[in-house]
C-alpha cells in the first residue's frame, strides 16, 4: 500500500535521505519547509537521483502536512514543540512519525538531553488526536542518500501506543532496510531509542563508520 507522506524538515539530511528512500518506494513524498521555494529545490534534487516516475514535490510545511496522510517528523530539537503547535490542526488525525533525537553537544561529543519527555511524547501530548509513533532515529543521513540498494544490515526500530499506526510505519520501514520494523514497545520507549543516537555518532567518529542497529534473534519480520 502506497501513502501520500509530508516529510518536515526534508530539506536537512534525515528528512532528504528519508524522503529519498519513501519516494524510491513508489510513495508520493512532500518535501516540508518554512521556505516553500527551498523545499520545491530539494525535491527537485531527490527526484534526479532517482529519475523515471518518482511522485515528489515541495511545499511549505503547513501545506505539506494538510496534503499528507502521514506525517513524517524529521527537525532538530530546537523549536519542536514551537513546530509541532504550529501544525497542530494539519496533524490531527493523521500518523505522525518522529525521528527527533533531542541531542546536547559539548567537547566531548554528542549526549542525549535529561528530559521529562521525549520528542515523541511531547508531540503526542501537543496533538492528541494524532496518532504518533518514534521510528527512523538511528540509520544515518549519509546512508540514506549514498548507498546503493536496502540497508538491509540494519534494522528499523518502531514504537508507538497506536498499534494501526505502529503497524503502517513498520510497514515503511521496508523501503529503507527492504525488511519490516521491530516493535519496540510503547511510545515511552523513545525516551530510551532517542538519546541512544548519540552513542552511534560517537561510534562513528571513533571507527569513521555509518554505524546502525541490527537485532538479533527476531524472526518474522522479513
Amino acid at each position: 500500500m502506497t501513502h501520500k507522506i509530508a516529510v518536515i524538515g526534508g530539506t536537512g539530511p534525515q528528512g532528504r535521505g528519508l524522503a529519498y528512500r519513501l519516494a524510491m518506494a513508489g510513495h508520493t513524498v512532500t518535501i516540508g519547509s518554512r521556505d516553500a521555494a527551498r523545499a520545491a529545490e530539494k525535491s527537485a534534487e531527490i527526484a534526479a537521483k532517482i529519475g523515471g516516475a518518482a511522485t515528489i514535490g515541495g511545499a511549505e510545511n503547513s501545506v505539506a502536512a494538510a496534503t499528507s496522510d502521514v506525517v513524517l517528523l524529521a527537525v532538530p530539537w530546537d523549536g519542536h514543540a514551537a513546530l509541532v503547535t504550529s501544525l497542530a490542526s494539519e496533524l490531527r488525525g493523521k500518523t505522525v512519525i518522529s525521528c527527533v533525537n533531542p541531542l546536547g553537544f559539548d567537547q566531548d561529543g554528542p549526549y542525549g538531553l535529561t528530559l521529562q519527555e521525549s520528542a515523541a511524547e511531547e508531540a503526542q501530548r501537543i496533538v492528541p488526536d494524532a496518532a504518533v509513533v518514534g521510528s527512523f532515529h538511528h540509520v544515518a543521513a549519509l546512508s540514506l542518500w549514498k548507498n546503493e540498494g536496502p540497508l538491509s544490515h540494519e534494522d528499523i526500530l518502531v514504537c508507538g501506543d497506536n498499534p494501526q499506526a505502529k503497524d503502517l510505519v513498520m510497514d515503511l520501514a521496508a523501503a529503507v532496510t527492504g525488511k519490516r520494523g521491530i516493535d519496540a514497545g510503547a511510545l515511552r520507549l523513545a525516551r530510551q531509542l532517542e538519546p541512544l543516537t548519540a552513542v552511534l555518532i560517537n561510534i562513528n567518529k571513533n571507527y569513521k563508520t555509518r554505524s546502525g542497529l541490527a537485532i538479533t534473534g527476531v524472526g518474522g519480520h522479513a
